[in-house]
């Protein structure tokens, strides 16, 4: 598996992969208007437009199949992270959020969680930093995480 930065050509694939993720774990559980919210978010155009502005999209693939995303903005919040759900649970989630670390430039990571996957972020040190939001028919779990960065202790 390689993780690497998204290409131009890649995003229709990504696009796939976050509605199918989406819509596996998390679709059901929001209003029509959150899902109309996120498929605005996800579409092949918006990962486009994105890649124009001060984000950081990472892409895990393997021979050259797509396995997921993550997405940093501004050097300090998880826009998006999905893994394929065929590919979940075999380490690509844990792969991808090492590799966007590296591209953290604060000290607290941020992420706004869809319930579903509040345990996800949970397991990678992630700390409640809010309650419970709700924003164009989206609901999250404000959460954070403290980086400790290595050249903080040299």
């Amino acid at each position: 598996m390689q993780i690497r930065e998204i290409r131009e050509k890649d995003a229709e694939y990504i696009s796939m992969i976050c509605m199918r993720s989406f819509e596996t774990s998390i679709a059901s559980s929001l209003p029509c208007e959150g899902v109309l919210t996120f498929t605005k978010i996800a579409k092949t155009s918006a990962f486009l437009e994105r890649m124009q502005q001060d984000n950081i999209i990472l892409v895990a693939v393997d021979n050259h199949q797509f396995l997921g995303v993550i997405e940093l903005k501004a050097g300090h919040h998880i826009a998006m992270f999905f893994v394929d759900p065929d590919f979940q649970n075999k380490g690509v989630g844990r792969a991808l959020f090492s590799a966007i670390l590296s591209h953290v430039r604060t000290d607290i990571l941020t992420v706004s969680a869809s319930l579903s996957s509040i345990d996800i972020y949970k397991k990678y040190g992630f700390e409640y930093a809010g309650e419970v939001g709700e924003s164009a028919g989206l609901v999250y779990q404000p959460m954070e995480l403290e980086v400790f960065r290595s050249e903080l202790l040299t």
